[in-house]
């Protein structure tokens, strides 16, 4: 009879390596599978290549960065938080940057340089790593877990395994969801599966317009119904123009609002503040002062003081002004609609990209299947879960990838000291 492996992982990417890693501090016998042929592929991309690992904030600034469910992982995070992560790191040699909105980097700037230091680890450890091998099903004895398959039927036994699988997004890369559709067989529950982190599209034509344009500090405030029967209103930030709507870190971080707002069936509109900064009463006075100092100057130059190019020529299309009109033939009536359009210029919501474009999967696992000082299944003893593949989700700057590496920390931890009840 093969004698099964103490710890199998499932998955490679921040949880997965985690887990690995920490498990193998412990235990001698440990086993890390990896569908794709390379590991972290996932993880290589994130931070536009360049790893916001985590984020510097205290313990309760940080919980609150996360949709719901936040509380749940506050075990996790007391057994190995942003300072231990970014600690980790320094020790292995790789230095570490804090960059605005206490947002935390590699020096090198890339990616790659996080995944060196896993990988030197995992190989340090000695923990044997499967590649290209899809995982089939887990099998399960008397609510314990006994080993798995894999989709070549191969059978590997095991006394503990952990699924981080992740979620659905970024599907190319290995993400499809085969983890969770597993567990869901052996009776976890599962939270539908929903876009979070994504970009939104609009009904206007003005993002082929503008595509590639950033707004910087503006504000949005998102509106449900025409009767405006909710609004979100977002911090001062950053949107992008693409090609079919709207990005950027302002609207990344409410998107999953917005994405559960659609079952509503309502309308879903949106108004940038372009001067957040500025009153209507600012902006009337600063106008007013344009007009009587330069009264030949052309409206169009008198906007292109305050907005990107591009915008104004939108602008003067919603407002139905000719540009070229001079300041002291402007009334008050077109003053006056410019400054509400400059404070809420408004377009309409249609919906939202794909999961398959979003960077982060909401939904997963039910926390109530799983314990959160072991991150243990409930239901399953010696099956543990880890990472995106679970019921949590936050707002981009290094928040998730937090997430991912704590429970992979936790539940390689667990596994590798507490015996199978």
């Amino acid at each position: 009879m093969v004698k099964p492996y103490k710890i199998v992982i499932v998955g490679a990417g921040p949880a997965g390596m985690m887990a690995a890693i920490r498990a193998s501090k412990f235990q001698k016998d440990v086993l890390l599978i990896e569908k794709s042929p390379i590991l972290g592929k996932k993880l290589l991309l994130s931070g536009k290549g360049r790893c916001n690992l985590t984020n510097a904030c205290d313990l309760d600034s940080f919980l609150k960065r996360f949709s719901k469910n936040g509380e749940f992982l506050r075990d996790s995070f007391k057994k190995f938080f942003n300072h231990d992560l970014m600690e980790f790191f320094k020790k292995r040699g790789l230095g570490l940057k804090t960059e605005r909105q206490q947002r935390v980097f590699p020096v090198t700037d890339k990616s790659k340089s996080i995944l060196s230091v896993l990988k030197n680890e995992l190989q340090k450890n000695k923990v044997r790593i499967i590649y290209q091998s899809r995982l089939g099903d887990i099998l399960v004895k008397e609510k314990k877990v006994t080993g798995l398959l894999l989709d070549n039927a191969r059978f590997i036994p095991a006394d503990k395994i952990i699924l981080a699988t992740g979620g659905t997004s970024y599907a190319w890369t290995g993400s499809t969801g085969e983890g969770i559709e597993i567990a869901r067989k052996l009776g976890h529950r599962i939270a539908p599966l929903r876009q979070g982190l994504v970009p939104l599209e609009i009904k206007e034509r003005y993002p082929k317009v503008l595509e590639g344009l950033t707004l910087k500090n503006i504000r949005l405030k998102f509106i449900l119904g025409i009767n405006q029967k909710q609004e979100i209103i977002s911090e001062i930030g950053e949107l992008l123009f693409t090609g079919f709507g709207i990005s950027g870190p302002l609207v990344l971080t409410l998107s999953g609002r917005i994405v559960d707002w659609q079952d509503k069936g309502e309308r879903i509109f949106v108004e940038i503040d372009l001067k957040p900064g500025l009153s209507k009463e600012h902006l009337e006075a600063k106008f007013l002062r344009e007009f009587e100092g330069l009264p030949n100057k052309s409206f169009k130059n008198i906007l292109n003081g305050l907005l990107p190019k591009r915008l104004v020529d939108c602008f003067f299309e919603a407002l139905d002004i000719n540009p070229l009109k001079k300041a002291n033939q402007v009334t008050r009536q077109e003053r006056e609609n410019t400054i509400f359009l400059l404070k809420a210029f408004k377009l309409e919501i249609v919906g939202a990209r794909p999961q398959d474009e979003a960077m982060i999967t909401r939904g997963g696992i039910c926390l109530k299947d799983i314990n959160p000082r072991t991150m243990e299944s409930r239901i399953i003893s010696g099956f543990y879960f880890a990472g995106e593949m679970i019921d949590v989700d936050a707002d981009t700057g290094g928040f998730n990838l937090q997430a991912a590496f704590s429970t992979g920390y936790l539940a390689g931890e667990s596994a590798a000291l507490y015996p199978v009840n």
